[in-house]
Parts: C-alpha cells; sequence; structure tokens
C-alpha cells in the first residue's frame, strides 16, 4: 500500500482464517456486517488443515478428566504415545501443569462437559448447513466414529457410554464381532469399541474451512491474505496494521490459534496459553480393504481415518513449545500399530506438524476482551476446533451485534483467565 492510500474499513476484521476465524467472520457476514477474514496462509492451511476431520457429539469430556489423573503414572515414563511432554516446557510452564491437572476432577468436569455439549450441538448444526450450503456435502460422511480397545475396555466404553447417555449423546458398546461387523475391512485387533452414532466426518478438513470461505466471499465478504503485525485501538474502532498495509474496523475478533497469545500481549493480556501438538502422515490405501470410518485406537493414543490424500494417522499429543523442533517419535510409534489394523501402502507427502490451543481448563475463550470495547477472544478450541469452530463463530457474531449467543456461553468468558 502506497503511503496516502486510505485503510480497508469494515464492520469486522477476523484474524485468523482457520475454521474458528472462517466460522466468525461468515456467521457475522450473515448477520449484515461487513467482513475482511485476514490470515498469512490461506484459509484452512494451518492447524484446521491436519486434523482428523470428525464433526463430533461426542467431544464433550475435556482432556484433562479424573481418567487423566488415573493414567498419569504411566505418562509420567514420557514412553507412552498418547502423551509426550518436554521436560524444560514443563518446567518453565509448571504453573499451567498445576491448574490443567487441578481442573481433572469429577467436581469440575461435569460443568465443562455441559458447556461444552451446548456449543458442540449449536456447531454440528451449523456444520451440516453450511457444508450444503458450500456445495462441500460430497465430503461429509454420516458413519460416526469408533473408539476401540485392544484390552479389555469394557469397563471404560461403559463409563464413557454413560458419561455421553447423561447429556442425550447416543453411542453402542460392541463386542468383537460387532466390530468386524460394523468394519468388515480391517483386521479384528479390537476386542471393544464404543461407536458414537452421531457424529459424522469429512475427507479434507482443510478443503472444507476453504469452501466456508469460499461462501463467504460470494456473499460478499473479503478474504485478504497478508501477514498480520499488530493491533492497536483507534477511534472507536481498531487499526489493523498488516504487512502490506492496514484495516481500520469497528471490531477485531482474535481468532489466531496459537499465535493469539502473543499478538494480545503488547495490550496487556497475559493468556495461560499451551499448546497441544499434534502429528499425521498419510499412506497409500488398499481400495479393496477401505476404512470405513474415524477409528481412535484407545491404547496407543492415535486415530486412522480415510481422507482424500490416502490414509491419516494422526498422533497423540505433544506438550511442548509451539515452535519447538518437531519429534516425530510418537507418530513412528504408532504407525506399526495402525499397519496392524488397517492395510495401507507407502507413505504420501511429508510428515506434518500442528499446535493446538489449549486453555488450562480445557474450553475455549470466546466472547469480549475485558478492557477493550471492540475487541473479542475465539481461541483455545484446543483438539476440537474443527468440531466446534461454527458454534464458536456464531456466539462470537451474535455478541457483536448485540443479541444473546445460541448457547450458554459464560464458561468460556474471557474475564476467567485475564482482566
Amino acid at each position: 500500500m502506497s503511503e496516502g492510500t486510505p485503510a480497508q474499513q469494515v464492520d469486522v476484521a477476523v484474524l485468523g482464517a482457520g475454521m474458528v476465524g472462517v466460522s466468525a467472520g461468515l456467521a457475522a457476514r450473515q448477520r449484515g456486517l461487513s467482513v475482511v477474514i485476514v490470515d498469512r496462509r490461506e484459509p484452512g492451511s494451518e492447524t484446521s488443515y491436519g486434523n482428523a476431520g470428525i464433526i463430533s457429539s461426542g467431544s464433550i469430556l475435556p482432556l484433562n478428566t479424573p481418567s487423566l489423573l488415573k493414567n498419569l503414572p504411566k505418562y509420567l515414563t514420557n514412553a507412552h504415545p498418547a502423551l509426550r511432554w518436554n521436560i524444560a516446557w514443563a518446567l518453565a510452564n509448571a504453573g499451567w501443569v498445576m491448574r490443567f491437572l487441578a481442573a481433572a476432577t469429577p467436581s469440575q468436569t461435569r460443568p465443562r462437559a455441559a458447556a461444552l455439549h451446548g456449543l458442540i450441538g449449536t456447531s454440528l448444526k451449523l456444520h451440516r448447513d453450511w457444508i450444503v450450503q458450500a456445495g462441500a456435502g460430497h465430503r461429509i460422511r454420516e458413519t460416526g466414529w469408533l473408539k476401540a480397545w485392544r484390552s479389555d475396555g469394557l469397563a471404560a466404553a461403559q463409563a464413557e457410554q454413560a458419561a455421553l447417555a447423561e447429556f442425550g449423546i447416543r453411542s453402542e458398546v460392541l463386542d468383537r464381532q460387532a466390530i468386524s461387523a460394523l468394519e468388515p475391512n480391517i483386521i479384528p485387533a479390537y476386542s471393544t469399541g464404543l461407536l458414537h452414532a452421531q457424529t459424522a466426518s469429512v475427507d479434507s478438513p482443510g478443503a472444507v474451512v476453504k469452501a466456508y470461505a469460499q461462501m463467504l466471499a460470494a456473499g460478499g465478504g473479503t478474504i485478504r491474505q497478508s501477514g498480520i503485525r499488530r493491533i492497536e485501538p483507534h477511534g472507536d474502532g481498531w487499526r489493523v496494521q498488516l504487512a502490506d498495509g492496514e484495516i481500520a474496523a469497528r471490531h477485531v475478533v482474535v481468532a489466531l490459534g496459537p499465535w493469539s497469545a502473543e499478538l494480545l500481549r503488547p495490550l496487556g493480556y497475559r493468556v495461560p496459553l499451551a499448546f497441544e501438538r499434534g502429528y499425521h502422515q498419510h499412506f497409500v490405501p488398499n481400495p479393496a480393504r477401505k476404512l470405513l470410518r474415524p477409528i481412535h485406537d484407545a491404547d496407543g493414543g492415535f486415530l486412522m481415518t480415510a481422507m482424500e490424500q490416502g490414509v491419516r494417522v494422526t498422533s497423540g499429543v505433544e506438550l511442548t513449545a509451539r515452535d519447538a523442533p518437531s519429534n516425530f517419535s510418537q507418530l513412528e510409534a504408532v504407525v506399526p500399530m495402525a499397519r496392524s489394523v488397517v492395510e495401507f501402502g507407502d507413505a504420501v507427502g511429508e510428515r506434518w506438524r500442528g499446535a493446538r490451543p489449549t486453555l488450562p481448563d480445557s474450553l475455549p475463550m470466546i466472547g469480549a476482551a475485558p478492557r477493550h470495547r471492540g475487541l473479542w477472544l475465539a481461541f483455545g478450541n484446543q483438539h476440537i476446533g474443527f468440531t466446534t469452530g461454527p458454534g464458536t463463530g456464531a456466539a462470537i457474531a451474535a455478541m457483536i451485534a448485540g443479541d444473546a449467543p445460541p448457547f450458554e456461553a459464560q464458561a468460556f468468558s474471557p474475564n476467567r483467565y485475564i482482566a
């Protein structure tokens, strides 16, 4: 932008073009507001690209539940594929770790599950509407997803089923024979399964985000690809300083996922954000032995699903600095385990790494920044951002318009961590 060129002016500038940011922009545009979404990369190219593509009704139980405390001894060995952690990072972030573990109690788990249930219910309805409206309905698969145990997982499956049933979420406990009937093409490695029947999945989460972004653009919104340098109050609104110019907006939505906290720091906000890093690799599928739905291997802490690019095998969680060097040991540990269940060929493309933003209570921030009018926070959706993005965006758009969000959003208030 040359000197003297006026800034682009909009009602709402959304910073971040992942599922959460695109959803916020789309929901705001559907309310008649002028919208620009800004990201350094194309929509759906960061964390929203690399997930398992599940639109899950049953992801109401956060990572830090009583079961985490039960499994903590084996995780402390730092050898289990479900969870790896960097010792230096843990020591430097001991306060975050203690708050995260302190939330893993029964008394704190149910209220958080109830909050997530409301957010997810809104999100699922929007996903199913938007994906058709965006011309991407061919990507959705209404086949549920399967959590499966190699060892005796009956008690764990029944406990999870009971927890879901409290919120009216239907699931089915399966034995070995029922698993084989449901997934006849896999090797019979599992003794117990829990089918999340009211869950869908997609064959390319990044492509779905792009489709939503294209629908926004077709409806009069703008997608702008540029580096975001800083945001600052300006008159009754905001200035967004970009690598190639600036934007003047009445409202700014920070939906930058794992990069959100550093953008807010110059405004005096110290957000206790950590990162659930994860990895994936694609493999050539065997067309004669197709995987019919995503499978979460409960013992190995990884997931397998059929994607447009091939069979995607995802790793468990790695707790470390956002930009620490990649450590593919978790992924390398689970690929042989995946091969013992699903027949697939050679690796396709590069191995991928992403960072999922997580707050100590495993709930996102959805709402107004406490000290700056017109600044809205929408991040921290941890490993279920693809599922919960539409509901998060709809809530932010409603708040901007002065309306009540479509679900009870108090549990997600930014005030619980920043003032």
